[in-house]
C-alpha cells in the first residue's frame, strides 16, 4: 500500500465535523471575548493601568480567533461550507485579516510544505547556496531582519497595517490601471481592466469583495468601539492585543517548520508525507495554551490532513502515537531558538543553523 492509500485509511475517521462542536468552540472564543471589552470599557475609567492584564488576556483570544478563522478557511469547523464561510468572516474581522484571501494564500504554504524553493516561510529564508553569494553586508542585513526583535512591529504590519494598506492601495492602482487606457481614448481597455478587476493586490473581484466587506465592517466597529471607549483608550487596548497576538501566531507557526534538521527540499523531491513528519514540529505546550491556539500544536497532524478539525487533532496524534514518534517536539523554552535556524542545505535538504554558513 502506498503511503497515500496507508493515511487516507487512518486520517478519514477523524475528518468527521461536528456542527455542534463548531458552534460551541465559536461561542465560548467570542462569548468571553466580548465581555472583556464590556470590562474593560467600566474598569478603563477607574484606570488606565488595567490595558496590561487585558491585553494579555485578550492577544490569548485573539490568537484562538485567528487559528478558529484558519479552521474555517480550511472548512474543517463546520460540515457544510456556507457555516464555514459565515463564521470565518466573523474570526477574519475579529482579528483583522480578510479570512477569504487570507486562506487563499494559506493555501499555498500546505501544497508546498517542505519545497522551501517554493515557499520560504515567514521569514522568506535562503537556501545556504545562496546566502554564499551574499556580500558580508548582505549576510549582515539578512540576520538583522531576522532577529527576535523583528516580532515586535511584525504583528502589527502583518494583522492591522497591510490588510488596510493593501486594500487602500488596490484602489489607486486600479483607478490608474483604467485612467491609463482612457487617456488613450482606448475605452475598450479600460473596460476590459475594469471587468478583470486584478491589481497586485487582489486577484479578481472575488477577492476585491471579500477584503472590502472585511475592511468596512471593521473600521465601523472600529468607529463605534471608538465612541464607546474613547478613541486613545480603545485603541491602546486594541492595537497592543490584536498586534502581539500577530507576533505570537508568527513565532508559533515558524517554530513548527524552523527548526533543526527539519525536512527541507526542492520542488523535483520534495515529499508531502516526509514534509509533515519530518518538516512539521509538534509543540508541547499547557493544557491552558492548547485551548487558546486550538490544538494548532499537533501540527504535524494538520499538514497531514487539513480536513481533520481542530478537535480531533488530538485524538489522531494519540492513536498513532506511534507513527509520530519521530515528530520533532519542540517546547516553549524553544522557541527563539528558531530564530537560528533561518537557511536550508540543498544537499543535506534540511534545515541547518547560522553555524553552518559558515
Amino acid at each position: 500500500m502506498n503511503e497515500h492509500l496507508f493515511w487516507r485509511d487512518k486520517l478519514l475517521p477523524f475528518t468527521t465535523k461536528s456542527d455542534t462542536i463548531g458552534a460551541w468552540q465559536t461561542l465560548n472564543t467570542i462569548i468571553p471575548l466580548v465581555s472583556l471589552w464590556i470590562a474593560y470599557a467600566y474598569l478603563v475609567e477607574s484606570s488606565r493601568w488595567v490595558v496590561v492584564p487585558f491585553t494579555v488576556v485578550l492577544t490569548l483570544f485573539n490568537l484562538r480567533s485567528f487559528v478558529m478563522m484558519h479552521d474555517c478557511g480550511h472548512g474543517s469547523l463546520f460540515k457544510t461550507r456556507r457555516a464555514n464561510q459565515i463564521v470565518g468572516f466573523i474570526f477574519g474581522v475579529i482579528t483583522g485579516m480578510p479570512q477569504f484571501v487570507w486562506s487563499k494564500n494559506h493555501a499555498f504554504h500546505h501544497n508546498t510544505n517542505g519545497d522551501w524553493v517554493r515557499y520560504g516561510g515567514v521569514f522568506n529564508i535562503l537556501s545556504t547556496d545562496r546566502y554564499a553569494k551574499l556580500s558580508e553586508k548582505e549576510k549582515h542585513r539578512y540576520w538583522l531582519l531576522r532577529q527576535p526583535l523583528i516580532l515586535i512591529p511584525a504583528g502589527f504590519v502583518y494583522v492591522l497595517f497591510n490588510p488596510r494598506f493593501n486594500w487602500i492601495m488596490g484602489h489607486l492602482t486600479m483607478v490608474t490601471n483604467i485612467l491609463r487606457p482612457l487617456v488613450r481614448l482606448d475605452f475598450k481597455g479600460a473596460m476590459q481592466t475594469a471587468r478583470a478587476w486584478e491589481t497586485n493586490y487582489w486577484k479578481g473581484k472575488s477577492d476585491y469583495l471579500h477584503m472590502t466587506y472585511n475592511n468596512v465592517v471593521l473600521l465601523s466597529l472600529w468607529y463605534m468601539m471608538a465612541e464607546w471607549i474613547g478613541t486613545v483608550d480603545f485603541f491602546l487596548l486594541y492595537v497592543l492585543s490584536t498586534s502581539l497576538a500577530g507576533s505570537v501566531g508568527i513565532l508559533l507557526f515558524a517554530i513548527q517548520h524552523n527548526f533543526e534538521d527539519s525536512y527541507a527540499t526542492d520542488t523535483a523531491r520534495v515529499n508531502h508525507f516526509r514534509a509533515a513528519l519530518e518538516g512539521t514540529s509538534m509543540l508541547v505546550l499547557p493544557k491552558v495554551l492548547n485551548w487558546f491556539t486550538a490544538d494548532i500544536a499537533y501540527h504535524h497532524v494538520h499538514h497531514l490532513s487539513i480536513a481533520i478539525p481542530n478537535y480531533r487533532l488530538e485524538g489522531c496524534h494519540k492513536e498513532y502515537l506511534e507513527h509520530f514518534a519521530g515528530v520533532k517536539r519542540v517546547y516553549l523554552c524553544d522557541l527563539l531558538g528558531t530564530f537560528d535556524f533561518l537557511l536550508w542545505d540543498t544537499d543535506l535538504q534540511k534545515i541547518v543553523p547560522r553555524a553552518a554558513a559558515r
